[in-house]
């Protein structure tokens, strides 16, 4: 595109009152020049089955087209209509809680053949009649899939299939793996695969073994945190097949300048908060054009921009590319209406991660059913708003600026390493004595650390290991479940001169939730130059160092602690504790030509802080120390290869800020001088133009 895309949610299907034009009248005014229609409203295009109807995107494309505005269409596939279920009630989904009622979204089961049946059809009758329509500029795939936690008969007997032909797979390439096994283990089932998969998946444990494949058992009832894992591979598996079997559909219909896109969203709680265990972002961009994703967050007093940051950041890693924000909220919950300056700010804060698009939603609130007091732009008045008017500002800026702020690349020195398959396992093995704390517990204060230091990453999946070397330092927290390919990776790295930063819980168990039986962390004990054996919560554990600056106030141990005999490693933190006491809790080591850090507990955010940043330094990653939160500055280089530099205060109170280049300030148009002072007002922003 050779614009920034501003736009909204748009459903005509909901109206209680005639007002397209009106609509689209405010919409021009506002800037708006996109608008995504039809992902949610199947059973208002498809009444009968068999009988279509696109009256509702007929009207909102042709008005829109009419106005210059471009429109993106929703494949309307995660909820399904009435008359479905009642000729097919297969359709809904099985899950460990038995099968859903009908009536929320994404209830259905997307192994179903009678469901497959009827989305394929609607997808291409939509394709068919609206895909060439000249107001159209792309489509985007279902709505933030998952596979709804499927595991009704069809998705039983899929994985059983696929534990066979991927098991096959692995012993075909690596035949050593069945020769080293124990011999006791060997000619025991009626194939070698099942003597393999027993083997490595511990079915012994509570005779649980499976010694013919028809007697494999329902895997809701699992106690066993490999198969609960390999399961939710499985599952987000059928989430990537899914979206590539829409993709290959709609393909059909679209011309080389339409793109397909889907809008991923991140782990819920309250908000986007961590990396989403239900489906794999890293394979299911493959599939995409453009990646695209829904990011919602704390606002009013409890904003920080950090939730915006780091899924962006996901997102645009998936690619290393620019990204679609798909959805986000204007108003939203009545708790996060934005206070004066805050939309505009959390507009700008999309494309500081390298967004073509901010996209809300929605346009109007509903005036029934479940989302009713979830806002859009307008209020259920439909009348001009605070929102509206701070949607206009920001329309009317980007038609004048934008073009220098689109299409933002980033060159960042710091990747986070994220694991998919850590997270599942980390689900039976929780990092806390209450059971509640996981992956995204030990990830997100890591990230949010970074943010508010102004140093700035990337993210990498194990599938994209051989970016590693991109990095002067890859922060890699609580990587469970590794296999030994991407640990001999991390070794390499380091040993060529790579600095690695990783927490507790690392490298403890294989990509199957198998406890390696050597020495901790598997395969990187002489890279970090420590060993443990053994590990306990922290309560009642506190830090000491020489290196850091530990009190009684931020040095108590949080939830887990590991155990660490220096082996070679500097020890940068001890235990107090009267038992505890000899063992290490921070390292670092020397390997090769490169370094390794190790954080074997949870510590508080000021000791974090602490720590990476020592970190930082180590790694010869310089970062200004006079610009902190709740000031934040992000970079890229823009489409013209100028460097762009944001500027945001998320604070309510002015903020002083001191220029750390020459450049021209783009909303005044004013140049500043390195060094040169200037004032953000609350909630307030500045983009310099080196």
């Amino acid at each position: 595109m050779d614009k920034l895309l501003y736009g909204v949610a748009y459903y005509d299907e909901y109206m209680p009152v005639e007002r397209l034009d009106k609509d689209v009248a405010m919409m021009k005014k506002a800037g708006i020049n996109v608008v995504r229609i039809g992902e949610s409203t199947w059973s208002t295009f498809e009444p009968h089955e068999g009988v279509f109807d696109f009256t509702h995107l007929d009207r909102v494309m042709d008005a829109m087209h009419g106005a210059g505005i471009s429109v993106i269409l929703g494949t309307p596939t995660y909820a399904v209509p009435t008359w479905m279920v009642k000729s097919h009630p297969e359709v809904m989904v099985t899950t460990d809680k038995g099968r859903a009622m009908y009536g929320p979204r994404q209830v259905m089961d997307i192994t179903s053949p009678a469901y497959l049946f009827y989305a394929e059809r609607a997808i291409r009758q939509m394709m068919e009649h609206c895909a060439s329509h000249p107001a159209v500029i792309g489509v985007q795939i279902d709505n933030e899939t998952k596979a709804y936690g499927t595991a009704g008969r069809n998705a039983q007997e899929k994985f059983v299939k696929f534990l066979r032909d991927e098991f096959t797979l692995v012993l075909s390439d690596n035949p050593e793996l069945y020769d080293n096994m124990p011999d006791a283990f060997k000619g025991v089932s009626e194939d070698d695969i099942l003597d393999y998969i027993n083997y490595e998946f511990g079915f012994d444990y509570w005779s649980n073994r499976i010694n013919a494949w028809e007697d494999f058992p329902d895997v809701r009832g699992t106690i066993n945190g490999s198969l609960r894992a390999e399961f939710s591979k499985f599952q987000r598996m059928l989430v990537t097949d899914f979206l590539s079997w829409q993709a290959e559909i709609v393909r059909e219909y679209l011309s080389d300048d339409q793109f397909v896109t889907h809008n991923t969203d991140y782990n819920w709680i309250g908000s986007s908060w961590g990396i989403n265990g239900e489906t794999d972002a890293c394979d299911n961009a493959e599939v995409l054009d453009i990646v695209g994703t829904d990011i919602y967050h704390d606002t009013q007093d409890k904003l920080t921009g950090m939730q915006i940051a780091f899924g962006g950041d996901v997102a645009r890693s998936l690619k290393r590319d620019n990204y679609y924000v798909l959805e986000t909220q204007a108003q939203g919950f009545p708790g996060w209406l934005p206070y004066d300056g805050q939309l505009r700010l959390q507009a700008y804060s999309h494309l500081a991660s390298g967004a073509d698009m901010v996209e809300y939603w929605h346009w109007h609130s509903l005036h029934n059913s479940f989302e009713t007091y979830w806002k859009g732009v307008l209020s259920h008045d439909f009348k001009e708003n605070g929102t509206y008017r701070d949607v206009c500002r920001v329309g009317g800026e980007w038609a004048k600026i934008g073009s220098k702020l689109m299409h933002l690349k980033k060159k960042n020195k710091v990747a986070i390493l994220v694991s998919q398959e850590s997270l599942s396992g980390l689900l039976s093995f929780p990092i806390d004595e209450d059971g509640k704390k996981g992956y995204n517990e030990v990830l997100m204060p890591i990230y949010d650390v970074l943010y508010r230091m102004n140093a700035e990453c990337d993210f990498m999946w194990p599938q994209q290991i051989e970016r590693i070397t991109d990095y002067d330092l890859v922060i890699i927290p609580a990587m469970y479940c590794a296999s030994d390919e991407v640990l001999s990776r991390i070794r390499s790295y380091v040993k060529d001169g790579g600095n690695v930063f990783m927490t507790f819980k690392s490298a403890f168990c294989d990509e199957h939730v198998k406890v390696y039986s050597d020495e901790a962390p598997h395969a990187l004990s002489e890279v970090f130059g420590i060993s443990y054996s053994h590990f306990s919560w922290g309560s009642g554990v506190s830090l000491r160092s020489g290196k850091f600056t530990v009190t009684d106030e931020n040095g108590s141990v949080r939830d887990f602690m590991e155990l660490l005999y220096p082996e070679g490693a500097e020890t940068l933190a001890y235990y107090e504790h009267p038992s505890f006491g000899r063992y290490a809790a921070i390292t670092r080591n020397r390997y090769g030509a490169g370094s390794a850090t190790y954080l074997g507990c949870g510590v508080s955010e000021d000791v974090l802080r602490q720590v990476l940043d020592d970190t930082l330094m180590n790694a010869g990653i310089s970062i200004n120390a006079d610009e902190r939160f709740p000031l934040i500055h992000r970079k890229g280089t823009n489409s013209d290869g100028r460097t762009i530099h944001y500027y945001f205060n998320y604070s309510g109170q002015e903020l002083k800020v001191k220029s750390g280049i020459s450049g021209e300030e783009l909303f005044s148009g004013k140049g500043l001088l390195e060094g040169q002072e200037f004032v953000l007002g609350a909630w307030d922003l500045a983009i310099i133009e080196e």
